[in-house]
């Protein structure tokens, strides 16, 4: 596998955001980013205008960031590429080759929320690498806390990285990417299980924590500190917190990322669908999340 960082761009506005935050997890990993345009039309010049001008105006578009992202970043090394072919099963193959793929979401406007198009989703679900999905309008500053005045800024300490773990199966892949994130940030973790109780007791409200639940709460503790107790010997100077929650897991986690410099979770493959709590929660959480595809 070549190492890199792949950016799909499709033209619009929060393509362009995606390719910048790109860039940023390129410099941090200190690996090169290609740029990549997947158009279902010819790629070679057809004589037909119609069809020569698009291909001409993503070419355009692909230049002109590319060029925009190496003034930002004079030292990552940027490459620019455009394919022919369906989107989904292109973008997919792309990121086989790849450290990670990022691709742009569209906000609601007025809401901290994404408008996670079929692309987006159907990537997310397939590729064998893991997928970033960025909000429109994400800032470098957005991912680090606010200075002692309350304004936003990109030098101080990056917010914390949340990752959402499914302790019956927790995935090796899924924690080496969330305590890699931590650690390039200098961030916390923060890992987050939500529980629930057994389906016999369904009928409880999963908002307040019944009162004769203590010793499931403490084994699933007990639990939770054992998956993590290796990473955190492999990962000693990343700061790690890990804290159950009562309640239903797209809730927790949704609650949970606000304030997070990214959230991860999981998709278990080899099914290229997504669960029901990630499904959920790429489409409301409010900062960058990254599904990683998990034995």
């Amino acid at each position: 596998m070549n190492r890199v960082v792949i950016a799909g761009l499709d033209g619009s506005r929060e393509s362009l955001d995606a390719a910048d935050w790109a860039a940023r997890e390129a410099i941090r990993r200190g690996l090169p980013l290609r740029l990549l345009h997947v158009t279902d039309g010819p790629h070679p010049p057809t004589g037909l205008p119609e069809l020569d001008v698009a291909a001409a105006r993503f070419d355009g578009v692909l230049n002109i960031a590319a060029i925009g992202l190496s003034y930002a970043h004079p030292t990552l090394e940027i490459h620019a590429r455009q394919l022919p072919g369906a989107p989904v099963p292109t973008l997919v193959e792309a990121a086989a080759e790849a450290e990670l793929l990022v691709l742009g979401s569209r906000g609601y406007s007025g809401f901290a929320a994404f408008m996670v198009g079929s692309v987006a989703l159907g990537v997310a679900a397939r590729a064998p690498r893991p997928v970033v999905l960025v909000r429109a309008g994400e800032l470098p500053e957005d991912a680090h806390e606010p200075d002692p005045d309350g304004a936003l800024t990109h030098t101080t300490p990056y917010r914390p990285v949340v990752l959402g773990l499914d302790l019956t199966r927790p995935g090796e892949e899924l924690l080496a990417y969330a305590f890699d994130a931590a650690a390039s940030r200098g961030a916390p973790l923060e890992v987050v299980h939500a529980w629930t109780l057994p389906p016999l007791s369904a009928y409880i409200p999963a908002v307040t924590v019944p009162a004769d639940s203590t010793d499931l709460e403490q084994g699933t503790l007990r639990t939770l500190t054992s998956v993590l107790r290796p990473w955190r010997r492999k990962f000693p100077d990343t700061p790690v917190s890990e804290r159950l929650v009562y309640g239903h897991c797209g809730h927790v986690l949704l609650k949970a990322s606000l304030g997070a410099s990214l959230l991860v979770v999981g998709r278990r493959g080899p099914v290229a669908r997504l669960g029901r709590v990630t499904h959920s929660v790429i489409h409301h959480v409010s900062c960058p999340v990254v599904v990683v595809p998990h034995d």
